[in-house]
């Protein structure tokens, strides 16, 4: 069965999944090995900066930012369709200026993939019945992206970079 998520479901993932340290942990976490057996895991620092400038400049393209934050509920479809197409254009402008993305898989959503038992587990997430080892055959969701190139403007040394929309005033 066929899941097609919808372009701010797929956002929302995204921003879940940069976000939240509880599911970045879950990640490294392993699902089926033995207490007794189980590796130390080394978590690194995160180096929040990048994500901040990111949401920075899609705030200020994008105005993606008050689009979230703000209660569509009062608004009809329409308007929130009109609003979305701007925002969509303004984060498509933004992201395409500075991060280039890769297909993870080149297999065809949809089709069948055979993941050996070597396989990227960044890389390939597994949904469903999971059982034994690998390796795992099963259907290719959605193929994922990848970061290839992330160029970021060089930042003035001493910005506060959590301030990722600063208040307006006019004079």
């Amino acid at each position: 069965m066929e899941q097609n998520y919808s372009f701010f479901t797929r956002l929302s993932m995204a921003f879940k999944i940069i976000f939240s340290g509880s599911y970045t942990q879950s990640l490294f976490t392993p699902q089926t090995v033995e207490a007794e057996e189980a590796p130390a895991i080394d978590l690194k620092e995160s180096n929040q900066d990048s994500a901040l400038q990111l949401l920075a400049l899609m705030q200020k393209e994008g105005r993606l930012i008050d689009f979230i934050n703000e209660d569509v509920n009062q608004f009809s479809d329409e308007q929130v369709a009109g609003a979305a197409r701007v925002v969509h254009q303004g984060v498509k402008k933004t992201l395409g200026e500075h991060v280039k993305f890769e297909a993870v898989s080149d297999v065809i959503e949809g089709n069948s993939l055979n993941l050996d038992a070597d396989f990227d587990r960044n890389a390939y997430q597994l949904t469903g019945n999971i059982s034994g080892d690998a390796p795992y055959n099963g259907t290719l969701i959605h193929k994922g992206w990848k970061v290839a190139e992330l160029n970021l403007p060089s930042v003035v040394a001493g910005t506060d970079l959590k301030v990722v929309a600063p208040a307006e005033v006019e004079l």
